[in-house]
């Protein structure tokens, strides 16, 4: 995987990819990064990259030359060193597509991208209709340049390498299944102000942490998206089966009450107007659930 970053501060890169447990992906060469300063590839003694905008209007536009012979000497390279030219070319603007989890799995699944950082009042659109396949933004605010926004996209690429994470801390992370993840603690138990860890976390008690945790991610909130495509994704027949058994005979009232109280996390198979997704069970629940479930009534 191999990511090239056409920018006018590739200086600003070092830092990220010496340091932090993401470095682990491009020490390994799980993922290379190739920065190409925009500058080089002026045609003037100047090496000016900018100029007024037509039609009037303030500060400055990147010029389409200077771009466009960059992405050329981007794509010649990639072919010569044997990695595939037929990558995203993504553009940051605040009028791309939102970035999110699902656009950074994505990214992390393929062979890499070549990342446009634009500064100024942005790139002469001629770019953008000629060679452009993605635009991504960070959000509805403005930044002085797309650096910012492609040391986002690395990093989050990064942590979903093999190797640079835990499996475990990876399939934890928020957004992993369109859910946030609840609070954590650590020692010690009790701060000096007497402010205590939550007892179920102390109690070795797996079944009832899990719920706990469930539960706290409920309250934490919900990507207003990813409840959504979470409800929808296919679930294997035999973990509802094993989830709802117990259940199915409860009106929907008190099923909704038993969340009240903490006593069960909502699976996502449930009832949408429940309104209470939390993190699913998927290990096996106690044989015990339904009498649990019940003297909870």
């Amino acid at each position: 995987m191999r990511f090239d970053v056409l920018t006018l501060f590739p200086e600003l890169f070092g830092p990220h990819l010496e340091h932090g447990v993401t470095r682990r992906a491009y020490v390994t060469s799980r993922m290379q990064v190739r920065l190409w300063q925009l500058r080089d590839f002026a045609d003037d003694a100047y090496r000016r990259i900018d100029d007024r905008p037509f039609g009037g209007g303030p500060g400055m536009v990147m010029m389409a030359g200077p771009l466009e012979r960059g992405l050329a000497a981007v794509v010649h390279e990639r072919a010569g060193s044997g990695a595939t030219s037929e990558v995203p070319i993504v553009h940051f603007t605040p009028a791309g597509r939102r970035l999110d989890q699902a656009v950074v799995t994505a990214l992390a699944q393929g062979p890499g991208a070549i990342l446009i950082c634009g500064r100024y009042e942005g790139v002469d659109q001629r770019v953008v209709d000629r060679h452009v396949t993605l635009e991504l933004s960070l959000g509805d605010y403005v930044l002085s340049g797309g650096e910012l926004a492609a040391l986002v996209v690395l990093d989050a690429v990064a942590r979903l390498q093999p190797g640079v994470l835990s499996p475990d801390s990876s399939q934890h992370d928020s957004f992993s299944d369109g859910l946030l993840e609840g609070p954590s603690y650590t020692r010690p138990d009790v701060l000096s102000d007497g402010t205590p860890v939550p007892d179920v976390l102390l109690s070795g008690h797996h079944e009832r942490i899990a719920l706990d945790v469930g539960a706290k991610q409920a309250a934490t909130g919900v990507e207003p998206q990813g409840i959504e495509k979470h409800r929808r994704r296919d679930r294997d027949p035999a973990e509802v089966d094993r989830y709802l058994r117990p259940l199915r005979e409860l009106p929907l009232e008190r099923v909704e009450s038993l969340v009240d109280l903490g006593a069960l996390a909502v699976h996502p198979c449930l009832p949408l107007e429940l309104g209470r997704p939390v993190q699913p069970l998927v290990e096996d629940l106690d044989p015990g659930i339904e009498d649990t479930v019940r003297q909870r009534l």
